[in-house]
């Protein structure tokens, strides 16, 4: 491995000091971007240089543009045919954002880009083929799909230069390491290769050390949530948390809601009890890509207040201001926090992230707090909802009886959450600030998992059972473009 990357921040590096090419630095001031973040001051010198690159960084925090710049320089220094970049995105809704971002900071450079990814109709599988006929000089792909593509002999990748896997920790956990290395066989072995990622487990260190050749590593903070998220806490029994979300909404009208479940049922059923006060839609695996699309696009619209949805959401959207984040059951990896507490506060805006813990969930909560090291500040209970769990209760608990409230309890949890003042609504945000966020390789691994297809037109990018409730579609591409402060995900 090559050697790690601390980071220290030069508060007076811009992007003109990256010696980007005139076209690409046009576009950045036309859209008002002057300051890169941590990781994009620490990642663009070193793609710049050529050199292979594993970066961990959270989302959020502009790692998009932390790779695509840099690309976007060398592809209009060099003008080379043919396809250049290839990204790969666990989710079709991360694969269109980052196509989108690209055509943003491309519009002056004349380089085309194309999203592709399965799950769609046949309108859309043509629409993706016409566009790899006319030619792009970027593809950005989720895993399934591209392997349909390559066995079916429609996209060639010999003139390949670039390779960015973008959260690739979940690739990993999606069941895609064995669709990665078949790709891998795929591309010319001199090439550089960018590896992002939220985490950083072993897992991925070993995968990196097939692909990638004396990597730089880049680390920027690590598990921990952005310094504008208010975060809160209730301990409640499951019976009490449909009462206590109808609180938490009813404070103020929230214009930007997330409430995360952790299954596609749990969404549906309190989706059922939300619509008959609130502008709400369900998002999970079961609706069909048109369905999502527009339920995304009615969302970044404010035309629907709430989204109710399952972890698809928690990584690769694009939805500004957003105010209020709720976890309606406590994630199972804390990590999952982190992600899903990741969708507010962003562009170093504020954002309120409140957590619904029953009696189970202690340890769950516990370990989250380690993560993110510090103590979240507990509430308490509506009196109308009645007593709920004390600290001083099992959480492990297997039979059920005590998720439900009972009599008054006593314990810590009670104390400290009677000493909590306010409601988290009561915050108040502020204007965003000036900083941004944003020869052929012979085939050495055998993959056993994709034998040779017929049909390939017709084979989505869901290869993997344990994609299946995150393999999303994304929005369309804007009309036109925004002006923007910060380069965030």
């Amino acid at each position: 491995m090559g050697k790690t990357v601390t980071y220290q921040m030069e508060n007076k590096v811009t992007f003109k000091d990256f010696g980007l090419i005139e076209a690409l630095q046009e576009g950045l001031d036309a859209m008002g971007f002057e300051t890169p973040t941590p990781i994009q001051q620490q990642a663009i010198p070193v793609i710049l240089s050529g050199k292979d690159l594993i970066a961990t960084a959270q989302t959020g925090t502009g790692k998009t543009a932390a790779f695509i710049l840099p690309i976007l320089h060398h592809i209009a220094s060099r003008q080379t045919p043919g396809v250049n970049v290839l990204i790969l995105a666990p989710t079709r809704e991360l694969a269109i954002q980052i196509d989108q971002q690209i055509q943003g900071l491309a519009y002056f450079l004349g380089i085309s880009s194309i999203p592709i990814y399965g799950g769609g109709d046949g309108a859309t599988w043509e629409q993706q083929k016409k566009a790899l006929e006319m030619g792009a000089e970027i593809v950005v792909a989720t895993p399934g799909r591209l392997i349909a593509l390559l066995q079916g002999g429609k996209i060639k990748l010999d003139s390949l230069r670039y390779l960015v896997l973008d959260e690739a920790d979940r690739m990993m956990d999606m069941g895609f390491s064995e669709d990665l290395l078949t790709i891998v066989n795929y591309l010319p072995q001199k090439r550089q290769t960018l590896l992002f990622s939220a985490t950083m487990p072993q897992k991925i260190r070993k995968f990196s050390q097939q692909i990638l050749v004396d990597p730089e590593q880049i680390s920027i903070a690590l598990g921990k949530t952005a310094k504008g998220v208010a975060q809160f806490v209730y301990l409640a029994y499951d019976t009490q948390k449909e009462g206590l979300i109808l609180h938490i909404l009813e404070q103020k009208p929230y214009e930007a809601v997330i409430v995360f479940c952790s299954t596609k049922d749990k969404v549906k059923s309190l989706f059922k009890v939300l619509r008959k006060r609130f502008d709400v839609e369900a998002f999970h695996a079961d609706l069909d890509q048109s369905e999502r699309e527009k339920i995304m696009s009615a969302f970044k619209s404010k035309k629907v207040k709430i989204l109710v949805a399952t972890d698809i959401l928690s990584r690769g959207i694009d939805v500004e201001d957003i105010e209020l984040v709720i976890n309606f059951d406590t994630p199972n990896d804390p990590e999952d926090y982190v992600h899903r507490v990741g969708r507010t506060a962003r562009a170093q805006k504020e954002g309120t992230a409140i957590t619904l813990v029953n009696d189970k969930d202690r340890f769950k909560y516990s370990n989250i707090e380690k993560l993110i090291g510090m103590e979240i500040t507990k509430l308490p209970l509506p009196e109308e909802l009645g007593e709920g769990p004390s600290a001083s209760q099992s959480a492990g608990r297997k039979d059920g009886s005590r998720n439900h409230p009972k009599g008054k309890r006593t314990g810590k949890f009670q104390k400290d959450s009677r000493q909590a003042k306010g409601h988290p609504s009561e915050r108040t945000t502020v204007a965003e600030s000036g900083s941004p966020t944003e020869g052929n390789r012979k085939p050495k691994y055998k993959s056993k998992r994709f034998p040779s297809r017929k049909n390939s037109d017709v084979i989505a990018d869901d290869t993997s059972a344990k994609a299946a409730e995150s393999s999303e579609k994304g929005e369309p591409k804007p009309s036109k473009f925004r002006v923007r402060k910060n380069i965030s995900e």
